[in-house]
């Protein structure tokens, strides 16, 4: 049986995590492995209704410690439903974000004490943490006009440049205290470059 594998991708708005990621599941098929592909907020039923009162962009008055405890009660259904049992049968799960978003956005972006994002993390994951994060780091203002362009803005895509300045700062700083997790990729270069930064760091693993 395969080695069971999670990995996860960060970066704000307009990265192209999401539009990648088929990309980086294919590198594993090619190489004979099973992989399955998920979400955040999402991935499970339960999940994708919170997810839908995340982003209406009509619920404007969400807490944002509600916004927190959605987020976390999304991620406990994503992890009982899918991932355990996906890691347990020796597949590679790729999360399209995961718990280094809720540091990102719901700490850095909306000012939540990180000790309070923890005692969530703590409790809900019981200890389990991706085994790679690939973080997609780009200009926020190149991001958000990326983004403008794929779709009318949801709740999040509303916020003022400065919430997604302090979002990309604490990725890169998260990034920084945890080198042997993170890898950076530049979102900034061609297509073709990012596809070969990603086939780089992924290569010890195909």
């Amino acid at each position: 049986m395969q080695e069971a594998l999670f990995i996860t991708l960060e970066g704000v708005e307009g990265a192209g995590k999401s539009s990648l990621m088929d990309y980086i599941s294919e590198l594993f098929t090619r190489a004979g492995l099973a992989v399955i592909q998920t979400r955040e907020p999402g991935g499970t039923k339960t999940g994708e209704q919170i997810r839908e009162i995340l982003l209406d962009s009509n619920n404007i008055g969400l807490e944002n410690n509600t916004e927190l405890l959605l987020m976390f009660a999304a991620r406990m259904q994503h992890l009982e439903e899918v991932i355990k049992p996906a890691l347990a049968s020796g597949q590679i799960v790729i999360c399209d974000r995961f718990t280094d978003a809720s540091y990102a956005y719901q700490g850095g972006g909306r000012g939540i004490e990180e000790s309070r994002i923890q005692i969530l993390e703590d409790w809900v994951q019981e200890g389990l943490k991706p085994d790679l994060t690939l973080l997609f780091d780009l200009d926020v203002e190149i991001g958000l006009r990326r983004a403008g362009k794929r779709s009318q803005a949801d709740r999040f895509e509303q916020e003022d440049i400065l919430f997604f300045e302090r979002i990309r700062s604490c990725y890169l700083e998260r990034a920084n205290k945890e080198p042997t997790r993170f890898r950076i990729i530049d979102s900034g270069e061609s297509l073709e470059n990012v596809k070969q930064q990603i086939q780089k760091v992924l290569q010890e693993h195909l």
